[in-house]
Formats: C-alpha cells, sequence, structure tokens
C-alpha cells in the first residue's frame, strides 16, 4: 500500500507534483523570516510549486554552546504562525523535546523529527500521537531499510501522515556521502520521500566550532535525487548565506534559487511519463 500526504491544501506522493520545503535554518528575527517567506511565496506562485516553508525556532544540536540556536518555542512558533496566517503557505519545524510537542502541534502543519532523535522511541511515539504529518529524517547512521522499523512506531499509534527525509550517511570523519539507491528503497515503505539537498553537503563540525559545507554541490545532488523519484526537496535558504546565523555554508542563495527549481521541476516532468512513482528498487526492505 503507498500513501500520499495531505499538508494544507497540497499533497505529496503517489506522483503529485513535486514538492519543496524551504527556508531558512534558523529564526533571525521577525524581518529575515519574512523576507524569506514572502520570495518563496512569490516564487511558487509564479512557478506552481507546491510549497511548506521550513525554519527551527530553536536548534538544540548545534556543535557549540556558543552557536546561535533561535528565538526559542514561544517566539519561535509565534512568528511560524503569523507566516502561516498572513501569507497563506504551511509551515513546519523541528522538535527537539518531548514538553514542546503538544504546543507545537497547534501551530505546524508538519512536525519535523531531527536526524538524531529518529531512534527515541518514547519521542517519536509522542509525536505521533498528535495526529500531525510528521517529516522523520533519516539518521546519518541508519541504512535506508533500517527506516521500516523507524515507521513502525509511528503508525503503531495510527499516524499514517508520514514523509521521510534522506539527508547523507556518515562517511568518516566530518563528511557525509548520498547513496541515491536509498530513494526508491525508503519508498518500498509505501510513505513519500524527502531529499535534503542542503544538509546532504554539510561537513558536521568541519569548522570546529561549527558545521561547515559545500554549497555549490547542493544542485547536483538535488538533480539526482529527483532523477532517482524524490517526491519533495528540502532546501535551506537565505539572501545572506555567509552571514546566516546557521548552516550559513550549505545554504543556497535565495536570489539564484529559481532557476535551480525551474531545472528540477523539468527533470520531475521528463521522468514522470515513464516513472509516475518513481523508479523502483529491488524489494530489499525486511
Amino acid at each position: 500500500m503507498t500513501f500520499s500526504v495531505d499538508i494544507g491544501s497540497l499533497t505529496i506522493g503517489q506522483g503529485r507534483a513535486l514538492a519543496f520545503i524551504a527556508g531558512p535554518c534558523v529564526i533571525e528575527s521577525v524581518e529575515n523570516t519574512f523576507r524569506i517567506a514572502e520570495a518563496l511565496k512569490g516564487l511558487s506562485d509564479t512557478l506552481n510549486f507546491p510549497l511548506i516553508f521550513k525554519a527551527s525556532y530553536d536548534k538544540a544540536n548545534r556543535t557549540s554552546i556558543q552557536s546561535f540556536r533561535g528565538p526559542g518555542a514561544r517566539e519561535g512558533l509565534d512568528i511560524l504562525g503569523q507566516v502561516r496566517r498572513e501569507l497563506g503557505i504551511p509551515v513546519l519545524s523541528d522538535v527537539h523535546r518531548i514538553s514542546e510537542i503538544d504546543t507545537a502541534a497547534q501551530v505546524l502543519d508538519v512536525i519535523q523529527v531531527p536526524a538524531f532523535l529518529c531512534r527515541q522511541t518514547d519521542f517519536i511515539v509522542e509525536v505521533a500521537r498528535t495526529g500531525k504529518p510528521i517529516n522523520i529524517k533519516k539518521g546519518q547512521f541508519l541504512a535506508p531499510w533500517d527506516m521500516s522499523n523507524v515507521i513502525g512506531k509511528i503508525t503503531a499509534m495510527g499516524n499514517h501522515h508520514i514523509l521521510i527525509t534522506e539527508r547523507g550517511s556518515m562517511f568518516g570523519y566530518n563528511n557525509l556521502v548520498v547513496d541515491f539507491r536509498g530513494i526508491p528503497i525508503m519508498q518500498q515503505t509505501g510513505y513519500p520521500v524527502v531529499f535534503d539537498a542542503t544538509h546532504s553537503v554539510q561537513t558536521p563540525g568541519g569548522s570546529g566550532t561549527s558545521s561547515g559545507g559545500q554549497r555549490e554541490f547542493a544542485p547536483v545532488l538535488a538533480r539526482a535525487a529527483v532523477a532517482s523519484g524524490a517526491d519533495a526537496v528540502f532546501m535551506e535558504v537565505h539572501f545572506d548565506p555567509d552571514n546566516a546565523l546557521c548552516d550559513g555554508p550549505n545554504s543556497l542563495h535565495l536570489h539564484s534559487l529559481g532557476s535551480l527549481l525551474e531545472e528540477l521541476m523539468a527533470i520531475r516532468a521528463a521522468i514522470s511519463p515513464q516513472h509516475p512513482e518513481g523508479p523502483k528498487a529491488e524489494t530489499i526492505l525486511p
């Protein structure tokens, strides 16, 4: 059985239009958040693609204790709620604490489970119990087929509103690599698969007190992911990545985003007549 996921007025999966999850790594201010969200909304309206706005209200997994984490749950969720109401686009953020799940569920259209928490059973169960759509990131330490066990924890709570995100696997120290076989393999769970183009080019902890990145390769990987059948693409974007307060080295420039999105939509259109549900992998899930 295959599932699609309804998020507001858009649907992801089962051969629907390629969707994009995009926004800054972290909420820096009301002004910066709306500047990015309004630009993305304009692109979505012009190019006619489904958009979910992403921004973190608290990055609890930063490399250094001195790193900027965001405004916190109360202020950050209020800002995301404003984006949702005023711009009419669904919003997504990651939650790191069980104590914040119910509050976040009142605002967010999609709750994101961070990669490092994808094996935390109690946390996943509590997120699933909200009944909200969930974007669960595959841990850098998991094989694609291991996600079937993670999915089982969510569906055991009766929640089938699930997106799975590929974001690369650890390859030695401070480096990630993407195995694109993982996209069709994880689609065997029956749920849509998202490709995180910008975290996949991150170099975790590679700058000493922060993570580095190679943003120039994010478009290359995004093209390959769409060609591999990904249902959506996740990207962190900023109008000034070099001065972003979080994940700047792997974030894409907002001003050059439109041409990349057009390329990705064209790749999806080229493969969809032959592969409306993406390439098929040999069944290897347990």
